[in-house]
């Protein structure tokens, strides 16, 4: 199989296909294993498969609908408490998110990252579906499914935007 980061692609349509556990357990040690500052691991994880569920979730924000449209949604939140390094939970958790998004098309599964923080209004939404405990934010919604049909992903190294190395011969690399 192609490399995963260059063959992952946003997928919005799914089939009506189930995602059977063994390939949604994958996803979230992927997820875990993502570095994170001072090894705080903020994540939790919410699979959520119930079809009203998932209809209030497509209707959380703007860009929500492909949630409503899954047969699987995994609401990934953060603990807001007690982390020794509060300021770098938003990186913690996008590593944890592309990790997730990697290893769905590893699963031969499409996802796409749908963002609910730091946009309090998503938040809240999301927090009143899903009754959060307190100390729990949600983050972002990623859709799982079977992709309605096979995408490719674009191609979007743009050697304009690299700068030094100029030693380094970058027409070797195309």
């Amino acid at each position: 199989m192609e490399n995963a980061i260059f063959a992952r692609t946003s997928v919005r349509e799914f089939t009506d296909q189930k995602v059977d556990a063994s390939k949604i357990k994958p996803l979230l040690k992927a997820a875990m294993q993502a570095p994170s500052a001072g090894n705080q691991q903020p994540w939790e994880f919410y699979v959520v498969s119930d079809r009203d569920v998932l209809a209030k979730l497509g209707q959380a924000g703007k860009y929500s609908e492909p949630a409503g449209k899954a047969p699987v949604v995994i609401v990934v939140c953060n603990r807001n408490r007690g982390m020794h390094y509060p300021e770098f939970v938003p990186q913690d958790m996008a590593a944890c998110v592309q990790n997730m998004l990697l290893e769905a098309v590893n699963q031969s599964l499409g996802a796409v990252w749908l963002g609910v923080a730091p946009r309090e209004g998503r938040m809240e939404i999301v927090r009143n579906i899903m009754n959060l405990p307190a100390n729990l934010d949600p983050f972002a919604l990623v859709a799982v499914g079977y992709a309605a049909e096979e995408q490719q992903a674009e191609k979007r190294y743009d050697e304009s935007r690299v700068r030094g190395l100029k030693d380094f011969d970058f027409a070797k690399l195309a």
